[in-house]
């Protein structure tokens, strides 16, 4: 079977290169200078594997790889970089890269981590999709009893926390715990969907509303009828959309666009956001109304780095998980893994760490997962020749202090900003500076 590479790069020489290398390996190969594009490109062909550079304009890579992982997230994406920072790294593991590339690239480094990556990918089986509620720690246990009390109502539940905390899975546990959960449950990205689309995509339309509606077409609070509807992203919808969002809530009815009869369907709104929206209210670009008609029940989903009793039962569950997606035996991570990875922060959360275990099963080549089957941005926590906790320990310190004056660089020198850019508070990033001797 012949996989498929797309090569998404502004530099056409670098795209042409790439595909006479990889193409030289058997491989089919696109390439797209366009960001923009990319989406269509994967409606229109089969795609085995993404290489994705990070700075392009229109649609910078870290957006596009986000809006991939929301909508293609079976593909497999390595990224390749001119600007390979720490600040890159981290951004690109958090939101599912299975690598970082720089520029030059060595192609003989890069094509067998390719090989290896659609070899795996090629045995793939149908399994249920790797997402589960560990709830060892006890934020995550009251944050599940407010999902059982909350969920037999009708009530619109606002949800929040940072990305890859699994927001998605409380909103389809409330939709699983209620009265509605026979009928429709529908997601609407809110940040993925073009503002010109958003309307259209929620509302529906009439033959005739426009150039291109040559039929009818049921929106998805339409169709969502009996059910329940999911925004997610909410913080990014656009103040015009934001209006008639709250006209819908407020009402309980609407109409298609093009059209003028009222329709009046039964649904639940939950919504979620990884955005801060008092602080978009105080901004502007959030309305206060709108709001409050969400946030009757607020549902806060915590970091992994403060519930760090759940890291090793998730290792667990997405070890079996991909096991048996790629047919592989491996029993546990070892000794100087485990250690690397309750000690790690995980700013991409649940999302990355499960990209992690993933990646280490299709590259170990043992029973256990070791230091040599994570990525290469984790290495640097370790020494091979010492197997010493004290020495983890130490280099671990060594990397958290090189990534925080990193920060504090390009901060110039500004804590606040730094801890932004490291998502963490304020008052997290002087406690390690005090902890680090960082002045």
């Amino acid at each position: 079977m012949q996989h498929t590479v797309l090569i998404v790069d502004d530099e056409l020489e670098v795209c042409i290169s790439l595909k006479e290398i990889i193409e030289s390996y058997g491989y089919r190969v696109l390439y797209c200078t366009d960001s923009r594009q990319v989406v269509e490109l994967l409606r229109a062909d089969q795609i085995d594997l993404i290489l994705l550079d990070i700075r392009m304009p229109y649609i910078g890579g870290v957006d596009l790889l986000r809006q991939l992982k929301q909508e293609y997230s079976c593909i497999p994406v390595i990224v390749i970089s001119g600007h390979a920072t720490v600040e890159n790294a981290v951004k690109v593991m958090r939101f599912g890269a299975l690598n970082l590339y720089t520029k030059p690239i060595r192609s003989s480094v890069l094509m067998e981590e390719i090989n290896q990556i659609t070899r795996m990918y090629s045995t793939r089986h149908p399994f249920s999709p790797a997402n589960s509620l560990i709830a060892e720690s006890g934020e995550m246990k009251c944050l599940l009893a407010l999902v059982e009390k909350a969920a037999p109502t009708d009530a619109t539940v606002l949800i929040t926390g940072e990305s890859g905390t699994g927001k998605e899975l409380i909103a389809s546990r409330l939709h699983q715990l209620s009265p509605r959960k026979t009928h429709p449950y529908i997601r609407i990205n809110c940040a993925a969907i073009p503002e010109t689309l958003l309307e259209s995509e929620m509302f529906g339309y009439e033959k005739g509303a426009f150039t291109d509606a040559t039929e009818l077409r049921r929106g998805k609070f339409e169709c969502a009828n009996g059910g329940s509807i999911f925004l997610d992203e909410i913080g990014d919808m656009s103040l015009h959309t934001q209006a008639k969002m709250l006209r819908v809530l407020e009402e309980k009815k609407f109409s298609r666009l093009g059209g003028s009869q009222l329709l009046d369907p039964d649904f639940r709104i939950i919504a979620a956001t990884n955005r801060e929206l008092p602080k978009l209210i105080e901004e502007g670009t959030f309305r206060e109304d709108l709001y409050y008609r969400v946030n009757v029940v607020e549902i806060k989903v915590p970091p992994l780095r403060s519930r760090k009793e759940d890291i090793l039962p998730l290792i667990d569950h997405y070890l079996n998980y991909f096991n048996r997606v790629y047919d592989r035996n491996i029993e546990g991570i070892s000794s100087e893994l485990k250690q690397i990875l309750l000690n790690h922060d995980w700013p991409g959360n649940i999302r990355e760490l499960r990209n992690v275990i993933e990646r280490g099963v299709i590259f170990s080549s043992g029973k256990n997962l070791g230091t040599k089957s994570i990525p290469r941005q984790y290495e640097i926590c370790l020494d091979e020749d010492s197997e010493s906790t004290a020495d983890l320990n130490n280099r671990y310190k060594t990397l958290a202090k090189d990534i925080i004056v990193e920060a504090l660089r390009k901060a110039d020198g500004k804590k606040a900003e730094a801890a932004k850019l490291l998502k963490i508070t304020r008052k997290t990033l002087y406690n390690r500076m005090k902890k680090l001797n960082i002045e």
